[in-house]
C-alpha cells in the first residue's frame, strides 16, 4: 500500500533512534497505565501470573524468584529463536514496573468492588496495554521478553495473525499455570478471550503487521548514539 511505513529500515540515524527510544518510552509508560488498570479491575490475576502461581506452589520458591526465573527462561528462548535483544528491552525493565507502583502509590483507580464495574476496567485496561503495544513495537528497538517471544511467533508462523498468536500463548500459558495450581479468575479468562481480538483490531485499523518490524539489537543502537556506528 503506498505511503505504509517500511518497517524494515529503521534506526539508521542517532536521531532516529532517540526519537523512537522516546516513542517506545512513551508506549511502555502506557502499557504500564493500562496493566495498572486491569490490576485495578480486581476480578482475576493475568495469565501470566497464573502460571508464575502454580511454578511458586509446586517448587517451594518466593513468587518474586520464580518471576524472575520465568522471565529469564523467555528471554533465553528470544536469544534461541534468535531475536535481538534491545534497547526496548532495557527501557521496558526500567519504565514498566516502576510506573505500576507509582500508579499504585497514588491511588488514582481504587480497587473495583463490583463484578460489572471489573469488567469495564479490565477492558479498558486491555484496550490501552495493547494500544500501547502498538506503539513500542513499531519503533524497530526490541520489547520485553514476552512480546518479543510474540513477535518471534509471528514472524515464524505469518499465516497466524497477532491477534490469534496471542489468545494462543495466553491460552497455553494459562492452562499450565492453572494445572499447576495457580487461580483462575472471571478476569483471567477475559484477558485470554479479548487481549487477542483487540490487538488485532488495533492492528488492522493502523494497517501494521509486528511481524513486518526489523528490530535493533542495543549493541547498534548505542554505537548509533555514540557516534560509532
Amino acid at each position: 500500500m503506498q505511503g505504509m511505513k517500511d518497517y524494515s529500515n529503521l534506526n539508521k540515524t542517532r536521531k532516529e533512534v532517540a526519537l523512537n527510544a522516546v516513542k517506545a518510552a512513551a508506549g511502555l509508560f502506557l502499557f504500564s497505565c493500562g496493566v495498572y488498570l486491569t490490576i485495578q479491575a480486581n476480578i482475576g490475576v493475568a495469565p501470566w501470573d497464573v502460571l508464575n502461581q502454580g511454578l511458586a506452589k509446586h517448587s517451594g520458591l518466593m513468587y518474586g524468584t520464580i518471576l524472575m526465573l520465568v522471565s529469564c527462561t523467555v528471554l533465553l528462548v528470544d536469544v534461541l529463536m534468535k531475536e535481538p535483544i534491545g534497547l526496548g528491552m532495557v527501557l521496558d525493565t526500567l519504565i514498566t514496573g516502576k510506573t505500576v507502583d507509582l500508579l499504585n502509590w497514588l491511588n488514582l483507580v481504587p480497587p473495583r468492588q463490583t463484578l460489572w464495574g471489573g469488567v469495564i476496567c479490565l477492558v479498558l485496561g486491555l484496550i490501552v496495554m495493547n494500544a500501547a503495544m502498538r506503539i513500542y513495537i513499531a519503533q524497530g528497538l526490541g520489547c520485553g521478553p514476552r512480546d518479543t517471544l510474540l513477535v518471534a511467533l509471528c514472524k515464524r508462523f505469518r499465516k497466524i495473525p497477532i491477534g490469534a498468536m496471542t489468545m494462543i500463548m495466553w491460552g497455553i500459558v494459562t492452562l499450565i499455570g492453572w494445572l499447576l495450581g495457580g487461580q483462575l479468575g472471571i478476569g483471567t479468562i477475559l484477558s485470554v478471550a479479548l487481549a487477542g481480538p483487540i490487538l488485532q483490531l488495533i492492528c488492522n485499523m493502523t494497517h501494521f503487521n509486528a511481524a513486518d518490524v526489523v528490530h535493533q539489537n542495543l549493541l547498534k543502537s548505542l554505537q548509533i548514539l555514540l557516534g560509532k556506528a
